[in-house]
C-alpha cells in the first residue's frame, strides 16, 4: 500500500463500497471466500486506467454559471433587485402623492388666472365701447389712418404666403459641381479688359531693383555712415600705424557685429556664422597700409562672398530651354512645389503670363487635387489669360479632386505633346516638409514625369525656416526617388522667391536658400498682378544686405 498514489484513495474506497455494499452490510464478505488481494488489485488497476485516460483527455473549462463566484453574484443581485424594487415602489408612491398635490394646486391656480383674465378682458371691452361712443366717426377714421400708416397692420388684411428667394446660380441641378469634365475657359464669364498688360513682359525678365538709385551711391552712403556707428564702425578702433597685418582678435568685434547684422536681414543664423568664418579665413594674415584700405577691403571681401553665393555656376534660362525642348519635339515641363500658402498657384499664373507674352502655348495642369478650390483658382487665372490672348494659347488640364497627381501630370504631358503645346506648368498641393506621405507623393510625381525644371516656391519673409523647408524638401525628393543616381545632391533645380516686395532690405532668405542648395533663384515674385515677376538682381540684393 505504500506504493499507491494518494489521489487514488477516495476512488478505491468508493469503488469497493459500491461493489460490496450488500456483503459489507450483512457481514458475509469473508464468509463467501472473497480474496481481498485479488479484488483490491483489480479495482486499483481499473482506477489507474481511468485516471490515465482522464489526464490525456482535453480539459473542459468550467462554465461561469457553475462557479461559486456566480452563485455569490446571483445571490447579491437578487438582494439588490429586491431592495431596488422596494425603493422604486416607495418612490412611485411618493411621486404619485406629489403629482396629485401639485395637480390640485396647478388646477386651482389656472382657474384663478382664468377668472382674473376674464375680468381684465371685460374691463378692456368696456373701455373700448365707452371710447367708441365718445369719439364716434372721428375715432373710426383715425383708426383707419393708423392702419394705413403701419405696414404691419396693413399687411394683416391681404397678407400673402412667404415667397422663397431665388438666388443667383441657384437650382437643384448638380451640373457645374462636377469638375471632372473639361470646361471651356471662356464660358459664362464676364471679365474686365486686361489687354493693356499684353507686351509688358516680352523678352528676358527685368531684375528686381532695376531702375532704382545707383548702387554705387548707396555704397558711398554706407562708407559715409561707417564712421558714425555703421556696421563697420568697429574698424575705426583698429590702429594700423605700426601693425600692418590683420589678426583674428582684431576682426572678432567686426565679425560679431556682422553676424548680428546678417541675422537681422533674415539670413539663417547657421549660414551667417559660416559666412563670417569664411570672411575671417580670407582676411586674417593680410596686410594694409591705412585704415581706409582696411575698411574698403573688408566690405569688398564680404560683397564678393555674397555675390559668389547668389551667382551659382548653373544659370537657368527658361526661354532658351523652351526653344531647345521645342526643337526636340517635346514640351518643356516645369513643376512647382512648396509648403502651404506661399503663393504657388499665383506665381505659376505669372510665369504663364510671361511665357504667353513671349508667344509660347502653355498647358496649365491642376495637380493640386487635395485643396478645395485649387482647380477653380487655376481656372480663373486661365480664363483671364485666355481673355487677353487667344483661347488656343492657354488651356487648363484637370480631372477634379482626389486623383493621383503623378498620373494626372503624366497624362497632361502626353496631352500637351500630342497637341503641340510648348510649355507645361504643373501645380502641386502645398505640404509641410515633415509630412512623409505627401513628400513621397511629390517624389513620385517628379520621378515619374522627370520635369525639365523643378522649382521650390518659398517666401522671402522667413529666415531659419526657409533653410529647414528647402533642405527637407530636397532630401525627401532624393530619398524617395529610386531613379536618382548615387551621390545626387539636389533634385530641386531652382527657387521661386515670393513676396519679395514685402521685405524692404531684409533679403536674407535669398542668401540662405541659394547657399544651402547651390541652386539659382530663377524668379522673384513682387506683387499680385501678372507682370509682377522679376529676375534676381544680385547687385541689388548684396547692396541691401550691406545697407
Amino acid at each position: 500500500s505504500s506504493g499507491i498514489n494518494a489521489e487514488y484513495g477516495d476512488s478505491i474506497h468508493l469503488e469497493f463500497r459500491d461493489r460490496y455494499k450488500n456483503e459489507l452490510r450483512d457481514g458475509s464478505l469473508w464468509i463467501n471466500g472473497c480474496d481481498f488481494n485479488t479484488e483490491f488489485t483489480s479495482i486499483l488497476t481499473n482506477i489507474e486506467n481511468e485516471h490515465r485516460v482522464a489526464k490525456k483527455a482535453p480539459r473542459v473549462m468550467k462554465q461561469f454559471t457553475e462557479s461559486k463566484k456566480f452563485e455569490k453574484t446571483a445571490v447579491a443581485n437578487k438582494a439588490l433587485f429586491e431592495q431596488d424594487k422596494s425603493v422604486a415602489s416607495t418612490a412611485a408612491r411618493l411621486a404619485t402623492a406629489v403629482m396629485e398635490t401639485t395637480g390640485l394646486a396647478a388646477t386651482e391656480k389656472q382657474e384663478q388666472e382664468k377668472k382674473q383674465s376674464d375680468i381684465e378682458l371685460a374691463r378692456e371691452n368696456l373701455r373700448k365701447k365707452m371710447a367708441a361712443k365718445k369719439s364716434g366717426k372721428k375715432g373710426a377714421a383715425t383708426s383707419t389712418a393708423a392702419a394705413e400708416a403701419d405696414p404691419k397692420e396693413k399687411g394683416k388684411k391681404g397678407k400673402k404666403g412667404k415667397v422663397a428667394r431665388e438666388w443667383d446660380m441657384g437650382g437643384t441641378s448638380s451640373e457645374g459641381l462636377d469638375r471632372s469634365t473639361p470646361v471651356s475657359v471662356t464660358a459664362n464669364v464676364n471679365l474686365k479688359d486686361e489687354s493693356h498688360l499684353k507686351g509688358t513682359m516680352s523678352g528676358e525678365l527685368a531684375g528686381f531693383g532695376d531702375g532704382d538709385d545707383d548702387d554705387d551711391e548707396v555704397v558711398a552712403d554706407n562708407n559715409k555712415n561707417s564712421s558714425s556707428g555703421g556696421m563697420f564702425s568697429f574698424l575705426k578702433n583698429i590702429n594700423l600705424s605700426t601693425q600692418q597685418t590683420i589678426t583674428s582678435q582684431q576682426l572678432q568685434p567686426v565679425l560679431d557685429k556682422l553676424k548680428e547684422h546678417l541675422t537681422s536681414k533674415n539670413v539663417a543664423a547657421e549660414i551667417s556664422y559660416q559666412l563670417c568664418d569664411s570672411l575671417e579665413s580670407t582676411l586674417v594674415g593680410k596686410s594694409y597700409s591705412s585704415f581706409t584700405g582696411l575698411s574698403s577691403t573688408v566690405k569688398n571681401a564680404l560683397s564678393e562672398t555674397l555675390t559668389k553665393i547668389l551667382s551659382p555656376k548653373r544659370r537657368v534660362n527658361v526661354l532658351r530651354d523652351v526653344v531647345d525642348a521645342k526643337a526636340r519635339g517635346k514640351p518643356y515641363v516645369i513643376t512647382f512645389c512648396g509648403v502651404n500658402g506661399v503663393g504657388k498657384s499665383t506665381n505659376l499664373a505669372k510665369v504663364c503670363f510671361w511665357l504667353l507674352d513671349n508667344g509660347y502655348r502653355v498647358l496649365v495642369v491642376g495637380g493640386d487635387t487635395f485643396r478645395a478650390g485649387a482647380v477653380e483658382q487655376l481656372r480663373t487665372h486661365v480664363v483671364r489669360l485666355a481673355n487677353m490672348y487667344e483661347e488656343d494659347m492657354v488651356q487648363l488640364y484637370e480631372r477634379g479632386y482626389g486623383k493621383d497627381p503623378a498620373g494626372l501630370a503624366f497624362e497632361a504631358i502626353k496631352y500637351a505633346k500630342d497637341r503641340c503645346f510648348d510649355v507645361v506648368l504643373v501645380d502641386t498641393a502645398g505640404r509641410m516638409q515633415d509630412n512623409e506621405p505627401l513628400m513621397r507623393a511629390l517624389s513620385k510625381l517628379v520621378a515619374l514625369n522627370k520635369p525639365d525644371l523643378t522649382l521650390f516656391v518659398g517666401e522671402a519673409l522667413v529666415g531659419n525656416e526657409a533653410v529647414d523647408q528647402l533642405v527637407k524638401f530636397n532630401q525627401a525628393l532624393i530619398d524617395n526617388n529610386v531613379s536618382a543616381e548615387a551621390g545626387t545632391k539636389s533634385i530641386i533645380d531652382g527657387i521661386l522667391l515670393t513676396k519679395f516686395d514685402c521685405i524692404d532690405d531684409k533679403v536674407g532668405a535669398a542668401i540662405s536658400m541659394t547657399y544651402i542648395t547651390g541652386q539659382p533663384i530663377v524668379f522673384v515674385g513682387t506683387g499680385q498682378q501678372y507682370p509682377d515677376l522679376r529676375a534676381l538682381n544680385v547687385k541689388s540684393v548684396v547692396t541691401a544686405l550691406l545697407r
